[in-house]
């Protein structure tokens, strides 16, 4: 009989927050609702199913009956939406073509599929890498009102016009609700600031906080044009009124791939390098803004490396992956932020005051090349763990670049580098647990590589299953779902699943 493990979503869009409700019964295992990147506000990217035990984990395979078919490159995270009542449950997917669809989780048979407009070509960009340009940035579906939230650039003209819209979309249909999608730009625009979509790019998972969406953009790769790391928040019951904040500088985006996250009080996002500033500008930092409020002008509390100006310089962006938020019992403090860079560094930061510049509380370098990736975070019997892809420095037996850290309780808290294995290719990865700290398995894909799907023992690192192949490319920096006995890989053209 079909489980559903109701987690708790602290990132619902609705004042008062609801839970994912239960779905008729259907064939296979637990059911985790995956309504976000990495399952969850605080990106942890953690999934607890009793079923998952290493044991079963090694006989995972490529599931051939199953075929999820959605045109373009996706490199956003596919989501899994319980039913309600007597509905069915959809995994939902987003592609550059700007290609949107619900798929039933079992067979891949598409419920719905939409295409929300032309996605820009490269070729009328002035710089980028993703060709063509559509949906990028992972979406959030708030589960009461089974509404999909998402950033598409679009074009009606070729490219000489480009426009940056979110959609609010029901999930169970794909329509458009009312008063969406919004017009970045020209929402911005009313409220006096100036926001030039040719030169700006939306990449990172977008979140929902207090009756907010929060949306993420950055620059295009090549770093053209005067773009700015934005923060944009759009009040969904009134989404005419748009508000953000941005770097004072040019550059700081914020483009890591988990985008915004939150603890419920706050929400946090990285930034990268900015240009020529030489003071402080909003880049190269970590930042909070209240929940549930309109981002102001400045944020509500900051953290930069002492040395940010040598990272402008150097194009070291410390957002190459964003904020993980994890407690460790027995630390002071004991609620932490933890930010990964381009260089190489883990920075430990104090959630409720995250510190100012040089303000970190624990500092040290554990990749010897830049991480740029979703993080993860997990905590079994051996300790509390942040696990990432990048070349190990400091491995303590075998080198690799999947890298786990164990951070060690104390005042301040500390980090060390437990286990590296190799895992090629540019996947984040994702942990499962039985019970939410036993019988932990860390498990990324070979995107842009193999695309095979691996899994790791989360003690130390020990290979349990190389997996399949997708049989079709992944792309970077995506990172697998679990729900129902299944692990889901978005992949050029569509979504395939893994059984176990």
């Amino acid at each position: 009989m079909r489980i559903l493990l109701a987690l708790a979503l602290a990132a619902a869009c609705a004042p008062s927050q609801a839970a994912a409700p239960a779905a008729a019964p259907s064939p296979g295992g637990v059911v985790l609702p995956v309504l976000e990147h990495h399952a969850g506000p605080r990106r942890t990217g953690v999934y607890a199913d009793p079923e998952l035990t290493r044991a079963a984990a090694a006989a995972v395979r490529l599931d051939a009956g199953f075929r999820a078919a959605l045109p373009g490159a996706i490199y956003a995270q596919p989501l899994y939406v319980p039913g309600q009542g007597g509905g069915r449950d959809l995994l939902v997917a987003a592609s550059e073509h700007n290609a949107v669809g619900a798929f039933d989780p079992l067979s891949g048979k598409a419920q719905w599929t939409r295409t929300l407009g032309a996605p820009v070509p490269l070729s009328a960009l002035p710089c980028g890498n993703i060709d063509p340009l559509g949906i990028t940035g992972t979406p959030v579906v708030d589960p009461a009102s089974r509404t999909l939230f998402l950033d598409a650039m679009i074009t009606s003209d070729g490219g000489r016009t480009v426009r940056h819209l979110v959609f609010a979309l029901s999930v169970d249909d794909g329509s458009t609700r009312p008063g969406w999608p919004v017009d970045v730009a020209a929402g911005l625009a009313r409220a006096g600031m100036r926001f030039d979509p040719s030169v700006q790019n939306q990449r990172g998972a977008l979140a929902l906080q207090g009756g907010r969406l929060y949306v993420p953009y950055g620059g295009f790769y090549g770093d053209c044009g005067d773009y700015r790391g934005w923060l944009v928040s759009i009040p969904v019951a009134q989404p005419s009124q748009i508000s953000a904040w941005h770097t004072g500088a040019r550059g700081g985006g914020s483009w890591g791939p988990s985008g915004v996250s939150s603890d419920g009080a706050r929400v946090f996002l990285a930034t990268g390098n900015t240009f020529g500033a030489t003071a402080w500008s909003g880049g190269e930092a970590v930042l909070a803004f209240p929940a549930g409020q309109a981002p102001g002008s400045a944020p509500a509390d900051w953290f930069a490396p002492a040395d940010w100006r040598d990272l402008d310089r150097g194009d070291v962006d410390l957002g190459g992956s964003g904020p993980v938020l994890v407690d460790l019992p027995g630390s002071t403090p004991a609620a932490l932020a933890v930010g990964l860079g381009k260089d190489g560094k883990i920075y430990l930061l104090d959630r409720g005051h995250l510190g100012g510049e040089g303000g970190a509380l624990f500092v040290k370098e554990v990749s010897s090349g830049s991480i740029i990736n979703a993080a993860a975070a997990y905590t079994t019997g051996g300790g509390s763990y942040v696990v990432f892809r990048g070349p190990g420095k400091g491995c303590p037996s075998q080198g690799g670049d999947l890298v786990a850290v164990r951070l060690v309780p104390g005042s301040p808290p500390r980090a060390q580098v437990a286990w590296c294995a190799n895992a090629p290719g540019r996947g984040s990865p994702i942990v499962t647990t039985t019970d939410g700290n036993s019988e932990a398995v860390v498990w990324v894909v070979g995107a842009e590589d193999d695309s095979r799907l691996r899994g790791f023992d989360g003690d130390t690192g020990a290979p349990v299953v190389t997996g399949a192949r997708a049989g079709a490319k992944v792309r970077r920096f995506q990172s697998p779902i679990v729900s129902n006995r299944r692990i889901y890989v978005a992949v050029e053209g569509g979504v395939r699943a893994y059984l176990w």
